[in-house]
């Protein structure tokens, strides 16, 4: 799976402006997502930024209150609303060099549909056409791109919502609400109640094609209950059997369980919440796992890199790829390994 975050845009958006002409002078964004592509890039040119609908009718989006007006104009600081200043208004009046910038091309009718409109426009601009990720398909179809990027492919702001999600297992349990304690047997009618009520974590609205929690079997009834309501769509829930909760409270253990139900599907990618469990299940599974905390996908035997706020695996209980390697790698080289790990960490 081809995954791309905001993160990586946003480095690859300052990387790519150096190499696209310099003369553009102003950044058109297709909705909805493009909009967030040609926002960043606008920004780190200092350009006015405008949506097609807003280009078609003559009119741009406003520049607020920068010391250094994109429009060329410097206005007085509350002198009138920045969302519809006379700069951003006047600034289509005479012809520009204007860049229609969409996030990706997936079969580039996107591209193509937007450049019929602006040519039956018949407007005085020149204008060219671009995409951050294109196919080897549609290579063509955008005059400028940062990246070709294969299927299969999702990013940041878009997989929750991706037809991608049929192909992949999610945990259910801190993805698609926030984690609960397993249960014991003192408290089993507050874990079921707590169940029907569990809190939502993140909407999903496409057809998922495999749920895995660690609740045990013989809560399925309210789990499947719980799915209903908020109209999840899903092909298979595979639970824990009967009698392991306690059992599963373990990190590794529910790792373990979760990667052995991922590795044995027929699953191209793996969803879930906590950055050290997906790094577990990365490793347990061989296989690609994305983490929802960090939006990072985690390669096997990868490092998760930090995130302002997000802290990392913790060390002091070592998965099973760890616990193998202490055993057979001397201490001094371990020592070594784990300074270098620290000072990359640190430098992140």
């Amino acid at each position: 799976m081809n995954f791309r975050s905001v993160a990586q845009l946003s480095d690859q958006l300052i990387q790519w402006s150096k190499g696209l002409p310099q003369d553009f002078e102003l950044v058109v964004g297709l909705p909805r997502s493009g909009l967030l592509a040609a926002n960043l890039l606008a920004l780190y040119r200092n350009l006015p930024v405008a949506d097609l609908d807003g280009v078609l009718a003559g009119r741009t989006i406003g520049a607020g209150t920068t010391r250094v007006d994109p429009f060329g104009e410097v206005e007085p600081r509350g002198a009138c609303d920045p969302a519809r200043s006379p700069a951003a208004e006047r600034f289509l009046d005479r012809p520009r060099k204007v860049l229609v910038l969409d996030d990706s091309t997936y079969s580039g009718d996107s591209l193509r549909l937007a450049r019929k409109q602006v040519e039956a426009a018949e407007l005085d601009h020149h204008v060219e056409y671009g995409a951050v990720y294109v196919t080897p398909e549609t290579i063509g179809v955008a005059d400028h791109h940062c990246e070709v990027l294969g299927h299969p492919r999702c990013f940041e702001w878009n997989v929750l919502h991706h037809h991608v999600l049929s192909r992949a297992c999610v945990d259910l349990d801190s993805v698609l609400c926030v984690d609960l304690p397993q249960p014991t047997g003192a408290d089993d009618a507050a874990y079921r109640s707590a169940l029907r009520t569990a809190r939502p974590r993140h909407a999903i609205t496409a057809y998922i094609g495999q749920l895995v929690t660690d609740r045990p079997e013989r809560y399925r009834a309210e789990t499947e209950r719980w799915l209903d309501e908020q109209r999840i769509a899903y092909g298979d829930l595979v639970m824990a059997r009967t009698g392991a909760g306690p059992r599963l409270r373990d990190l590794h253990a529910s790792g373990a369980h979760k990667a052995s139900v991922y590795r044995d599907g027929s699953a191209t990618f793996f969803v879930g919440g906590d950055i050290g469990l997906a790094v577990e299940i990365a490793n347990l599974s061989r296989r690609a796992v994305l983490s929802t905390d960090t939006m990072q996908m985690i390669q096997p035997g990868a490092l998760p890199v930090a995130r302002p706020g997000l802290a990392l695996v913790d060390d002091t209980a070592p998965s099973r790829p760890k616990r193998l390697a202490r055993s057979i790698v001397p201490r001094p080289a371990r020592v070594g390994l784990d300074r270098v790990r620290r000072r990359l960490a640190r430098a992140s």
